[in-house]
């Protein structure tokens, strides 16, 4: 898979299992980070296969794709079938469309790469100091540090209460707005800090201001309004598919979709079960797919890792 990759894909045999790969398919990754998925897919469908990977970040988009093309033909990667798109994946189904392709199988995994998360400059993270960024694609508008010191205490609190589902959301608030009279908050380090300073009590393994850097992250990158997209445009394709229509998602196709926390997993779970009442597909999983203790071992981030899958038809 290249010397390059780095990042583990999560719950990566359950993902082969359930999208059932074979020679010759096209498979779409929503979110591609740095391929991992993609390349285990890749050489199962050999070099008549087409791969179209989409992601936010342009410079994992471009390593995945160098991957993925060796993965896909390693004795001529320049002729591998890869399509790399950069955006959102709520608009993919288009660009999808717009190639004239139909997809085999669909995975979406709602987290991010280990490269942004690593990187300080992005702000990810409170394990390294850096700038109140929070962006996973660096030309959007918004960053974190213009919506601490600049939203009323109040938006502030829905934010963190909506996103992090922390019932300390008000007293967090409060404290964020104190801090930003005495002096702007810029970076990760001390947006950590005033957070812990805001919950009183022992401190547990799970640190205090790990719930406010999510909801941030979510608000920052709409990552919620960008699921429901998806799934909007997941439904619609199943509906056409189900009616003979034409649809980006071919008749048969397997996607799964791969949740790290309840705001993520709800809509994914409300949604397959509409699909499902409405006969446009048949869902592969029962309950949600999740890691194993040999995995978690080896990957603590796939802990909170749920996959779900649905084969479009009936």
């Amino acid at each position: 898979m290249g010397d390059e990759l780095t990042h583990i894909p999560v719950l990566p045999e359950e993902v082969i299992e359930l999208l059932d790969p074979h020679p010759g398919q096209v498979y779409v990754d929503c979110t591609a980070g740095l391929g991992g998925h993609a390349c285990m897919i890749a050489e199962r469908l050999g070099p008549d296969g087409t791969i179209i990977l989409n992601d936010m970040d342009q410079g994992n988009l471009d390593r995945a794709k160098v991957s993925v093309a060796n993965a896909l033909c390693p004795d001529a990667p320049g002729s591998a079938k890869v399509h790399a798109i950069r955006g959102n994946f709520a608009e993919l189904p288009r660009a999808i469309n717009n190639l004239g392709l139909k997809a085999d199988m669909v995975i979406a995994d709602l987290g991010f790469a280990s490269t942004q998360v690593d990187d300080p400059q992005r702000g990810l993270s409170f394990r390294f100091s850096g700038p109140l960024d929070m962006r996973l694609d660096p030309s959007m508008p918004i960053t974190a540090e213009e919506l601490v010191n600049t939203l009323p205490e109040k938006d502030l609190a829905q934010i963190i209460f909506r996103f992090g589902e922390d019932k300390s959301a008000r007293r967090i608030a409060s404290k964020l707005v104190a801090a930003r009279e005495v002096e702007p908050i810029t970076t990760t380090d001390r947006l950590a800090e005033i957070v812990r300073s805001a919950i009183p009590g022992p401190r547990g393994s799970i640190h205090p201001a790990t719930k406010t850097f999510q909801a941030l992250r979510i608000a920052v990158n709409d990552e919620l309004g960008s699921l429901d997209a998806l799934l909007r445009s997941i439904g619609i394709a199943l509906k056409k598919s189900h009616a003979g229509n034409p649809s980006w998602i071919a008749t048969g196709a397997r996607v799964g979709i791969i949740a790290f926390h309840s705001l993520e997993d709800r809509p994914v779970k409300r949604a397959i079960s509409e699909w499902t009442s409405n006969d446009w597909c048949e869902s592969i999983t029962r309950k949600p797919i999740e890691a194993g203790d040999a995995e978690i071992a080896s990957n603590p981030r796939a802990r909170s890792a749920k996959l779900r899958g649905i084969r479009a038809g009936k």
